[in-house]
């Protein structure tokens, strides 16, 4: 009993913290005007972006004192590290690289105190449970954050070479380059979509297409599409007609599409070996050997 009320302040607490964490996890900055205009006009919007909550503006000062906090115990190069990771994720709404310090210290703070709750019966060692509760609090948000962009760039390599053949097609049949690229992000869906919808928009802001096809590869993992900017770029220096070079990347394209999945087909039976040898034959041993065996056992008793 001499405990409890020490274990309620620190329920209190993580209480208290996860709840602050989800009330700005639940919050969505609005992007910029041009952007947003400018995807909403050629693609179609991955997921909508709610709008803002009122409880997220009176949290306002305790993000700051958070994003604070974040940046004097973070290395100098944990910003941009951050906002590469958000470029590659597709800048989600609400996901600014400051945003993502604040949750990292909220994490840590709700961690800490459910580590603490849990380590209380063991003594001394609580201050292990906290510490180690407190760093993977403090390293969770960087997790989700790198687990979404992998995924996003799996499913940009899956869309390329479908969007590459409707590039073909469209500049083959007469139309530019701008105006296939603005084809494929009006009549497709996904990251890859928003992607070329922002090349558009950074050429309507003023850059050049071979600056703003450069962004695009600084924004992505994906060979592929690194490799076509490349060949587009070098195209444009050295006058290449853009048909040609799109139609030699869209046939490369689908002969990798395919040997990635033949990769993965022969990948299978590695795979499946494991789970064969340690739940299926034995199950298999007991149904065939196990009358033999209980035949066995019955003769040698009645000797």
């Amino acid at each position: 009993m001499a405990h409890l009320p020490l274990l309620l302040g620190s329920a209190a607490l993580a209480l208290a913290a996860v709840c602050v964490l989800l009330a700005l996890l639940g919050g969505s900055a609005a992007p910029a005007a041009g952007v947003s205009h400018i995807e909403s006009f050629y693609a179609h919007p991955e997921a909508g972006a709610a709008a803002p909550e009122p409880a997220v503006k009176e949290l306002s000062s305790l993000l700051e004192l958070c994003r604070k906090l974040a940046m004097r115990i973070s290395p100098k190069k944990g910003l941009v590290k951050i906002q590469h990771n958000l470029d590659l994720a597709g800048n989600p709404a609400g996901w600014r690289a400051e945003r993502v310090l604040a949750y990292k210290v909220v994490a840590s703070l709700g961690t800490a105190g459910f580590a603490f709750l849990i380590g209380l019966p063991h003594g001394a060692a609580v201050l292990l449970f906290v510490l180690g509760g407190a760093g993977i609090g403090y390293l969770l948000p960087n997790m989700l954050l790198y687990n979404y962009a992998v995924k996003r760039q799996e499913q940009l390599q899956k869309q390329l070479p479908d969007a590459m053949d409707m590039m073909t097609v469209c500049v083959e049949a007469g139309l530019g380059f701008d105006a296939a690229l603005t084809q494929v992000a009006r009549n497709t869906t996904g990251p890859l979509a928003s992607d070329f919808a922002r090349v558009l928009q950074e050429m309507q802001f003023g850059l050049s297409r071979s600056a703003a096809l450069k962004a695009l590869a600084s924004r992505t993992t994906v060979a592929e599409l690194r490799t076509m900017v490349s060949a587009l770029v070098q195209a444009a220096e050295l006058g290449i007609p853009v048909a040609a070079v799109l139609r030699e990347q869209a046939s490369e394209m689908r002969m990798r599409r395919r040997q990635r999945a033949e990769e993965k087909a022969q990948k299978v039976t590695v795979k499946i070996l494991f789970p064969l040898i340690f739940c299926l034959l034995p199950a298999l041993f007991i149904v065939v050997m196990g009358p033999g065996v209980i035949g066995l056992m019955a003769s040698f008793s009645g000797v």
